[in-house]
């Protein structure tokens, strides 16, 4: 049985059932030692399911979950002495917010004035030492998740899980709560599991991603190269890959896809086999038609592809647009300002600009 050098946390052939129906199957995955793992997938993909075996609440089927090279089920307390949790949903109990951060360390055993100093010096950390007081119930939404994570650091713990506790609380509140957070842990360093389905703070924060899909481990490495080099098609649609082409591998190198020429440094299909083009939207750079040099799709060379903008969505700080390209359909977006500098509407014609070491390319198996 191998591990990482590094691997703190180690899960072996764990399965996890619901009645008869596994809902989480992972072979092999190791939790690097003092860094952020990131667990990401869709709804029902497994991933707090993952949590709650890592926390030894939900029994596995099979497998082995081990900390430090040993099981972590062979003491089950003093495993939970070790780590600490926090949740979208705070679960601050009926009491002032001192006595709520204070109340692991109670359960462990720590003297009066020593768990009285821990909580008191994580509420100053997360900026609500003036809470320490006030009954839990009477505070907002983001207060409730500070003391929560407050908490959670105060318990020194080798392992914290973490189940989404940005997603319960307002934009600003919630930018706030993650500069807080980072900064805390980059100081603590504790082997930290962090679930997320937003990309920004998988981005942000990991150093490590394990994406799942229908209770399997479909990929894992570092975040940019999940969000950017996709393993297959389902992990491209779920990390925002808009833009997939089916298309063909030429004899020169260069992909064929909806009557384009698409060059690409991704690796290497077969020529002649069917693959799969994936580009993120933010990849593709827009330019006014006459601005470029002309179409061209040769190897090592932008790809520029003569469009025409079908239709434009506004979303936020970027605008969304589609545009067609031969029998290709485009969806960039572009920063707001760049957008208007461009002046584009429905209709105009533009350059699609492509990089390609943008154009990922994965087997296309399930190619029509």
């Amino acid at each position: 049985m191998t591990t990482r050098p590094d691997a703190h946390l180690q899960i072996r052939d764990l399965a996890v059932q619901r009645g008869r129906v596994t809902v989480l199957e992972i072979d092999k995955l190791d939790i690097p030692r003092g860094l952020v793992t990131v667990v990401l997938g869709p709804n029902g993909s497994g991933k707090s399911t993952l949590l709650g075996a890592l926390q030894l609440v939900l029994h596995p089927s099979q497998g082995t979950l081990m900390l430090d090279g040993e099981p972590m089920d062979a003491d089950p307390v003093a495993t939970r002495r070790r780590m600490s949790a926090a949740f979208q949903e705070p679960l601050l109990l009926s009491m002032s917010v001192l006595a709520n951060v204070e109340l692991p360390l109670r359960l462990r055993g720590v003297d009066k004035r020593r768990r009285r100093e821990l909580a008191e010096h994580w509420l100053e950390r997360f900026g609500i030492a003036s809470l320490a007081r006030r009954h839990a119930r009477q505070l907002s939404g983001g207060e409730a998740q500070r003391v929560s994570l407050a908490r959670a650091f105060a318990s020194q713990p080798q392992v914290m899980l973490l189940d989404e506790p940005f997603a319960g609380v307002d934009a600003p509140t919630r930018e706030g709560l993650i500069e807080d957070f980072a900064e805390n842990l980059s100081e603590t360093r504790p082997t930290t599991v962090l679930v997320t389905h937003d990309r920004d703070e998988a981005l942000r924060l990991g150093d490590e991603a394990a994406l799942l899909i229908d209770g399997r481990l479909r990929q894992t490495g570092p975040p940019s190269e999940v969000f950017e080099r996709p393993a297959d098609r389902a992990v491209a649609e779920f990390v925002g890959m808009e833009n997939l082409w089916h298309g063909r591998r030429s004899e020169s190198g260069v992909y064929e896809a909806g009557g384009i020429r698409l060059a690409s440094t991704s690796k290497s299909i077969a020529p002649g086999s069917p693959a799969l083009l994936c580009v993120r939207p933010e990849r593709i750079v827009l330019t006014r038609d006459g601005e470029g040099t002309g179409t061209r799709s040769e190897a090592g060379t932008e790809n520029q592809l003569r469009a025409i903008v079908q239709k434009i969505r506004p979303r936020g700080p970027v605008v969304r647009a589609d545009l067609t390209s031969g029998r290709l359909h485009l969806t960039v977006d572009t920063s707001v300002t760049k957008w208007d500098e461009l002046g584009l509407s429905v209709g105009d014609a533009a350059v699609a600009r492509i990089a390609p070491a943008d154009v990922h390319v994965i087997s296309d198996d399930g190619a029509d």
